[in-house]
């Protein structure tokens, strides 16, 4: 499992990053203070405070092509 921070700053960015985890085979969870959600969930997300950083936890090892593709909202 790999975990990073991202920023989603509006509306686009929420779409944006969902259809590209939507492609992932492997699970991805957005975590913000006692909220665990599924990241290929736009409603989901869209219940969180998005005006922080939130934690992302990638399911996989061999996830650097998803990151690179992700790279414009990752926060670390």
């Amino acid at each position: 499992m790999k975990t990073r921070h991202i920023m989603l700053d509006t509306i686009n960015d929420v779409k944006e990053f969902v259809g590209i985890v939507s492609r992932c085979e492997y699970e991805v969870d957005l975590i913000s203070d006692r909220y665990t959600i599924d990241a290929k969930s736009i409603m989901g997300i869209f219940s969180l405070d998005l005006s922080k950083p939130i934690q992302m936890n990638v399911h996989a090892d061999e996830c650097d092509s998803f990151l690179n593709e992700i790279s414009r909202f990752l926060k670390d």
